[in-house]
């Protein structure tokens, strides 16, 4: 069996679309996806590339992404990354690859000089849960996430 990690390349804008509708689709927020083929060919592979993208391979079949951009930690004066999605599809679980590409991701931080690898997860995914505290993660209990979006996003941005 061959296992490959590599990066995303423009002209697979629609395979990377596909998995971020996979991942949706398990999370239950399918309704929530506004990406499309145009978009991530823009902010991914365009002038101002805003993330990264990585498939991992299984005898050159991809059987999962990860999406990732540098991130900073103001108490550790260092770039970081943070893991936006991570996902393997179903048939491929439980096989090591997503150990696989948290391994990759962990060595990107190393390599790049930076200081921590970082990432959400919805408190109902026991099985992520799990399996990343299996690998040694820790859940940062004292932080809450919050997030501003369309009109709310807009309403505060008139007050400025």
């Amino acid at each position: 069996m061959k296992i490959e990690i590599r990066p995303a390349r423009k002209n697979e804008a629609s395979t990377i679309l596909g998995f971020i509708n996979e991942l949706a689709a398990y999370e239950k927020l399918s309704h929530e996806v506004e990406a499309t083929k145009e978009k991530l060919e823009e902010t991914l592979f365009g002038t101002e590339k805003s993330a990264e993208v990585v498939f991992i391979l299984k005898n050159d079949e991809k059987v999962g992404f990860a999406l990732f951009f540098k991130s900073y930690s103001t108490f550790l004066s260092k770039p970081g990354i943070y893991l936006e999605d991570l996902f393997v599809l179903k048939e491929y679980r439980g096989q090591g690859f997503g150990k696989a590409l948290l391994a990759f991701l962990a060595k990107e931080v190393i390599n790049r000089g930076y200081g921590r690898l970082e990432w959400s997860v919805l408190n109902w995914n026991r099985p992520s849960i799990e399996f990343y505290e299996l690998l040694g993660a820790e859940r940062m209990t004292e932080w809450s996430t919050y997030r501003l979006t369309g009109d709310k996003l807009s309403s505060l941005a008139r007050y400025s």
